[in-house]
């Protein structure tokens, strides 16, 4: 089983496709589609040519320093930065092919992501995940592989509630 299939699951797994697009939904044909992408049949840029940083940007330079050199978001709402600290995160930690190697993957759930992925350690799609970052390491993700780990990680969190439950009013 693939990290995006996992991943997929965990996404969707409360819908099953009746009608619509089922492109990219967990069922069978879109899995087996995903399945040839990862094992690098012919596909889309992994990794989309963004507007968010120059590409010759030094990757020493903090992210909050890069952040603050896009113009674009210096007047950004909050979802636009942190979805530009995701994107930049995954940017410097990947190869210049755009692609991030499934032990960097695994290295920045465990480093920069530890808060949600703490305490997930016994339960069996986190397990699940982090056994299919070990396997087919030849694989890489692209960026919109790297963002359903993150959000998949995200849902399974027990931090999630923590944050369901803060006060967002006076």
């Amino acid at each position: 089983m693939t990290l995006a299939t996992v991943a997929k699951q965990l996404l969707l797994r409360k819908s099953q496709h009746t009608t619509g697009d089922q492109s990219m939904c967990g069922c069978v044909h879109s899995t087996q589609d995903q399945a040839l992408r990862l094992e690098g049949e012919p596909n889309p840029p992994a990794a989309p040519t963004s507007t968010l940083a120059p590409k010759n940007m030094p990757k020493s330079i903090s992210i909050s320093k890069q952040l603050a050199s896009i113009k674009a978001l210096r007047k950004g709402s909050d979802l636009e930065k942190a979805i530009a600290t995701a994107a930049l995160v995954f940017r410097n930690s990947s190869d210049p092919d755009g692609k991030l190697r499934k032990a960097t993957a695994k290295n920045l759930l465990q480093t920069q992501f530890k808060n949600f992925a703490e305490g997930q350690e016994t339960k069996a799609r986190y397990k699940d995940l982090l056994s299919e970052l070990d396997e087919h390491t030849e694989n890489k993700l692209d960026f919109e592989d790297f963002m359903v780990l993150l959000l998949s990680v995200t849902i399974m969190s027990d931090l999630l509630q923590n944050i369901w439950s803060v006060k967002i009013t006076q």
